[in-house]
């Protein structure tokens, strides 16, 4: 619970610094780095032990933000965090940075997992449907999964809407089970 706290305050800090309009931007450019903590175990060691000094850790996420191309915000913000021993929590912040993001944007994130290709037609027809159901404008991530049979699984925040063959096999199922 600690952990979410914090993440949430650093998130907030993360919004407030850049801008609600630079806030897509940065949120990308931690993810990166978030994703290079994952991949190379010496660069998150850099970050978490306290044994490297905060020049070494700013000498070296400087050189690491020339290849990749990051802003000084962002620099300065994994600097900061590093500092502070809260790097560990970066997933959860860039989580909840979006989820922030998004809600002061009045946009929704979508997820449908499907088991074939949406046309285009279909596309704009899915997007217009769940703006009218969430109030906001929704940006869509296609999942590809061909267990589903048929029908369409889609999951905004934690709701969840199953027009799927399988979930609908597993409701009947449930209700003989009950009989």
């Amino acid at each position: 619970m600690k952990q979410i706290r914090q993440a949430k305050r650093y998130a907030n800090a993360l919004l407030r610094n850049v801008g609600i309009e630079n806030a897509p931007q940065a949120i990308t450019e931690i993810n990166a780095v978030s994703n290079l903590m994952v991949i190379s175990k010496e660069f998150k060691s850099l970050l978490i032990n306290p044994q490297f000094t905060s020049e070494e850790r700013g000498k070296v996420i400087k050189q690491i933000a020339g290849r990749i191309k990051l802003s000084e915000n962002t620099v300065k913000f994994i600097i900061y965090l590093s500092e502070v021993r809260v790097i560990l929590f970066l997933p959860e912040i860039i989580r909840i940075a979006t989820n922030l993001y998004n809600e002061k944007k009045r946009k929704a994130k979508a997820v449908v997992m499907t088991p074939i290709e949406i046309s285009k037609d279909y596309d704009n027809m899915l997007r217009s449907s769940l703006k009218k159901v969430t109030d906001r404008d929704v940006d869509i991530e296609y999942v590809m999964d061909p267990s589903l049979l048929g029908g369409i699984l889609i999951k905004i925040g934690s709701t969840m809407y199953d027009t799927s063959i399988k979930g609908q096999l597993r409701l009947l199922k449930d209700e003989l089970i009950k009989r």
